[in-house]
């Protein structure tokens, strides 16, 4: 696995922000980060998969290509969690206008694939198979080769338009879950921390760092777990094993965006990590 990208759908800096915390990354191109994402890599079988449909899909798939050019891996699919902006508009690029591709395969909930089937512009990548939707349904495995293997599960998070899923993906031996988006912990049925056992990383939503981050609003309304709050959700997991609990999809305000700050710091002695764009993490 390799990362793709780290922020929240709207990238680091984000559109119309030009306070101090996203003028450092206007003014310095090598700190602008891109809307999350992840890449899956198979050297036995010479396929890859992206993991989200960004809307930085472009510098994505050519950081993949760094990795596993196309002219010896195949690019076997595409895995989307759900239907807010950061996570599928980069199927634009996959269109006529731009690559024109054929049959790529697109996972997708039921919802997901009915929202992009009868909705347009999204509803002609199919018609002109451009893309191939591929059910996934909650909670049962997609056999991608005989090694690695993907299960979507359902998360609560606003699904207004498509459910919201997260991905247990394992490969020959180990395995790794991923949630962009959740809500509040207590609002799942699930209990990462006391399943350890059953995962050996987890890249898990940390949009927010903590309470208090965006001025002027009642951060109350919304739902998604603060890192402070992760912290205490996974303190009852073994302390080698935390570790392997990194946190991702950082808003544009989220201070684990800047290099060397406190909360960096905080979290590492608290014993968890940040996801990174390259890092890659082996499933072997």
């Amino acid at each position: 696995m390799v990362v793709l990208g780290i922020a929240q759908d709207g990238g680091y800096p984000q559109s119309g922000c030009y306070a101090p915390h996203c003028m450092r990354a206007w003014n310095d191109p090598s700190l602008k980060r891109k809307a999350v994402a992840l890449g899956l890599v198979d050297p036995k079988t010479k396929k890859k998969w992206l993991f989200e449909a960004t809307p930085d899909i472009r510098e994505q798939l050519f950081e993949l290509q760094k990795i596993a050019p196309d002219s010896l891996y195949e690019f076997a699919g595409i895995f989307l969690t759900h239907g807010h902006m950061g996570h599928y508009t980069g199927l634009m690029h996959l269109g006529k206008e731009v690559m024109n591709t054929q049959g790529i395969n697109v996972y997708a909930m039921p919802r997901m694939q009915e929202y992009l089937s009868t909705n347009g512009p999204w509803s002609q990548l199919g018609s002109i198979n451009n893309i191939v939707l591929q059910p996934l349904k909650d909670s049962t495995m997609v056999e991608l080769t005989d090694d690695i293997s993907v299960v979507p599960f359902t998360v609560p998070h606003r699904d207004e338009y498509t459910e919201v899923v997260g991905f247990q993906i394992t490969g020959p031996g180990k395995s790794l879950i991923f949630i962009p988006d959740i809500d509040k912990w207590e609002k799942w049925d699930v209990n990462l921390a006391a399943i350890h056992e059953r995962w050996d990383y987890v890249f898990v939503d940390a949009t927010f760092f903590r309470d208090g981050e965006l001025p002027g609003r009642d951060m109350s309304k919304i739902l998604h777990p603060f890192v402070t709050e992760s912290y205490v959700y996974f303190n009852s997991i073994p302390s080698a094993k935390k570790a392997n609990v990194h946190f991702i999809h950082f808003n544009h305000t989220n201070p684990l965006l800047i290099d060397g700050s406190k909360e960096q710091k905080e979290v590492k002695a608290n014993g968890f990590n940040y996801a990174f764009e390259g890092q890659v993490v082996d499933l072997e």
